[in-house]
């Protein structure tokens, strides 16, 4: 038979056979799913299945200050506003790190710029390939020198050449530095570094409870590293007068799980941020998710403990941790 013949047969099959599917199309329509507008703000909130994990770092130490290193997971009890919750996450120090070193250039500073650039490039050298480290200078204002980087020297090299003059506007420099980390490092464990001697002189533009709630709502953890300073007579005496006004780095690394530690305690610049360093490798992440979610914007109180067994918080070991979170303001987490 010729290909002519064949083609002038099979015509009316494939007319019929397009027909049939056409009918069983419209006759399935109403069943499925009708099509997703382009827009899709117009369909409510869509959530990531984990938007609701909530991280919690912490670090433990004994009776003799040493840092306990081979706890469990078994070993913690975590609970939210007195409620007990499961610890579904647990890892020490796998998640990336995100560091905001947040350097004081007032006057009072300068003695330490150049011990600062060995003291980072030595110290921040063990830290893992995936962190990342940013630094932010502040006086008078707050300065971005060096934006999130795997290239840990890069952030060394500017101590070359930076000056030190001017007050010391520590509540701006914190609640930035917060800002910035929550906007550029959504995903790693977030980390603010200040290396200052403490002594704000400069109220700036937020108050202390603005700075404490910036950096909460950031979850990011303050660690401090104290210098002597060599403020006059006029500095100290504008402390008394604007203290309320004022942050207190102590405070507000408490508040968030950090410390701070004071060089001349520590012996050097060095020891001092090699000890911070350190407390960054030995944190314990634990997370869980809350029972009814957390998309009210409400602040919920955390507390971390070790079980029985192993003794009495603030008499057989010390437990820091942050002491609570904000949930999100709003559902849409994502679109």
């Amino acid at each position: 038979m010729s290909n002519c013949h064949l083609r002038a047969l099979a015509a009316p099959l494939l007319r019929r056979g397009a027909a049939l599917l056409l009918a069983l199309a419209m006759l399935l329509a109403p069943a499925l799913p009708a099509q997703q507008p382009a827009d899709t703000a117009a369909q409510g909130p869509v959530i990531r299945s984990d938007v609701n994990l909530v991280l919690v770092d912490a670090t433990v130490r004994d009776k003799s200050g040493q840092v306990m290193k081979l706890l469990k997971k078994e070993d913690f009890l975590l609970y939210e506003d007195g409620r007990p919750q499961e610890i579904t996450h647990f890892s020490r120090d796998q998640m990336p790190l995100a560091v905001a070193l947040v350097v004081d250039l007032s006057g009072s500073l300068e003695p330490f710029l150049k011990p600062l650039r060995y003291a980072t490039l030595t110290a921040l050298r063990v830290l893992k390939p995936e962190d990342q480290v940013a630094l932010m200078t502040f006086s008078s204002d707050v300065e971005l020198l060096e934006d999130l980087t795997h290239d840990k020297r890069k952030v060394s090299d500017h101590f070359e050449n930076l000056r030190a003059e001017g007050s010391t506007n520590i509540n701006d420099a914190l609640f930035l530095a917060a800002e910035y980390l929550r906007k550029e490092a959504p995903q790693a464990r977030r980390v603010i570094v200040v290396v200052s001697d403490n002594v704000a002189t400069d109220p700036g533009k937020v108050n202390p409870e603005e700075v404490t709630n910036q950096v909460l709502e950031a979850d990011a953890a303050v660690y401090g590293i104290k210098v002597p300073g060599r403020n006059p007579i006029i500095a100290r005496g504008a402390v008394k007068v604007m203290g309320r006004d004022l942050v207190n780095v102590n405070k507000v690394a408490s508040e968030t799980g950090g410390e701070v530690f004071d060089v001349e305690k520590e012996g050097s610049l060095f020891l001092a941020f090699q000890t911070v360093i350190d407390r960054l490798k030995t944190r314990y992440t634990l997370g869980f998710y809350p029972n009814g979610g957390i998309a009210d914007g409400r602040f919920r109180k955390l507390e971390v403990r070790l079980q029985p067994q192993l003794g009495r918080g603030g008499t057989d070991y010390t437990l820091l941790s942050k002491r609570g979170y904000y949930g999100p303001r709003q559902a849409r987490a994502t679109r």
